[in-house]
């Protein structure tokens, strides 16, 4: 649920993409970046509810999130590479060749086709298998593609070499995981990015903002189901450490390359500025 002011700006910002995707001569696929707990996964859902209630446009919504390798894929990837690639997030985690499969059956998709759409399922960690997927019937005008890292470009190889925080400095001294995850984010992923043709990006305030939001999701998560513990708040700074590397990086470069920058704080979106502007 938004409030009257972020739903205001979710009605702006529909416009700007009916606007893209009446100027586009293939199916307009708009990348959406946010920070974990920036309010993303919302907001994507809710421009799909209203391109289609107030401009008749039929969106499609892809998660990065929905792509991740699964457990046992990650799990090899943690005893041949490094073990921090165990756990999901970082580039080099997400199983690429999948989001371009998805992308491209969705842009030559016809009126009554069906393309299943990945599904991740983050209390079990792991790939939903095919038969829980979603299907969405027809060709989309558009395609939302959310997700925490979507844009991003990779680090100068110099800025590598110090640790940004605890988790890097002891569990990476090295720089193995943080170089691999690098150069896969100027390889496979630059493939996927290619497919995008407008960003839109969500500001949050600082990394506090983010843990205390993931802290708010895995309350969420643990209430949907009473069998699965919820994240203490020093296991959820632990996991977003994973994160902080290229969060920081993404919140430097990314601002001037988006299409469109949203800025979030607790109360919810509060401002929209476009590059033109």
């Amino acid at each position: 649920m938004l409030d009257a002011g972020s739903e205001e700006i979710v009605s702006t910002l529909a416009q700007d993409l009916a606007q893209w995707s009446s100027q586009a001569a293939d199916v307009c696929v708009v990348g959406v970046n946010g920070a974990q707990g920036s309010g993303k996964s919302t907001l994507a859902a809710r421009l799909a509810a209203v391109l289609s209630d107030c401009h008749g446009l039929h969106a499609a919504v892809l998660s990065i999130d929905d792509i991740y390798l699964t457990k046992a894929e990650r799990t090899r990837l943690g005893q041949d590479v490094h073990p921090l690639f165990v756990t999901r997030g970082v580039p080099g985690t997400h199983d690429v060749g999948l989001g371009i499969k998805t992308i491209k059956a969705l842009k030559n998709a016809g009126a009554e086709t069906e393309t299943p759409l990945p599904r991740f399922d983050k209390l079990s960690d792991d790939r939903r298998p095919p038969s829980e997927w979603p299907v969405f019937t027809g060709r989309p005008d558009l395609i939302l593609f959310e997700g925490w890292c979507i844009g991003a470009q990779p680090q100068e190889a110099g800025a590598l070499g110090t640790p940004v925080n605890g988790l890097e400095a002891r569990e990476d001294p090295a720089g193995i995981w943080r170089r691999w995850a690098n150069d896969n984010l100027g390889t496979e992923y630059r493939e996927l990015w290619r497919f995008i043709d407008r960003l839109v990006m969500i500001q949050v305030p600082d990394l506090e903002f983010v843990i205390e939001q993931r802290l708010r999701q895995e309350r969420e998560l643990a209430a949907a189901d009473p069998s699965a513990a919820a994240m203490t708040r020093a296991e959820v700074g632990r996991f977003v450490a994973h994160y902080e590397r290229l969060t920081r990086h993404m919140w430097a470069t990314l601002p001037p390359r988006a299409d469109i920058v949203l800025s979030r704080g607790p109360e919810g979106f509060r401002d929209l500025r476009r590059r033109s502007d």
